[in-house]
């Protein structure tokens, strides 16, 4: 596996997470659920820094990270705070992978998330598609409310 390619694509997209929420008009409107839409722009910037800080972070970093799932859909945080969880969020990525080699990515993950087992390197795969998938809807939500 590549691995210092899938650090910096971890580390670009988190980098136009970032970016989008600059591009928000104002905060109030980064909290906005309009009709078709589940979550506001906010709470899924939360939802990738818990989900990345949890399933990189804790779970094969040991970093001692809590996950508060039930926050980052319901709660809210000011622009200053979701822009530190960004910064964390890369600071664990980039911890991560400094230690990680390419035999590390051939081994289990500890957690059966999907219900079978998979291999670390299949499971960032997967978490660099969820990272993706997810800065898509926030870009697509900042331009429906700017």
């Amino acid at each position: 596996m590549m691995i210092k390619e899938l650090e910096k694509l971890f580390v670009r997209d988190l980098e136009k997470l970032r970016g989008e929420l600059d591009q928000y008009p104002n905060e109030e409107t980064l909290w906005k659920v309009v009709d078709g839409i589940s979550n506001s722009g906010g709470n899924l910037v939360m939802h990738l820094c818990g989900n990345l800080q949890h399933f990189i972070g804790a779970v094969l970093h040991d970093t001692g990270y809590v996950r508060q799932r039930d926050f980052e859909f319901n709660g809210r945080m000011d622009l200053n705070q979701l822009n530190e969880e960004i910064g964390k969020t890369i600071e664990v990525i980039r911890s991560y992978f400094k230690d990680a080699d390419s035999e590390t990515f051939d081994g289990d993950y500890p957690l059966e998330v999907f219900g079978y087992p998979m291999s670390i390197g299949y499971f960032l795969i997967h978490l660099q598609g969820h990272l993706n998938y997810h800065l898509g809807q926030i870009n697509y939500h900042r331009r429906i409310l700017s």
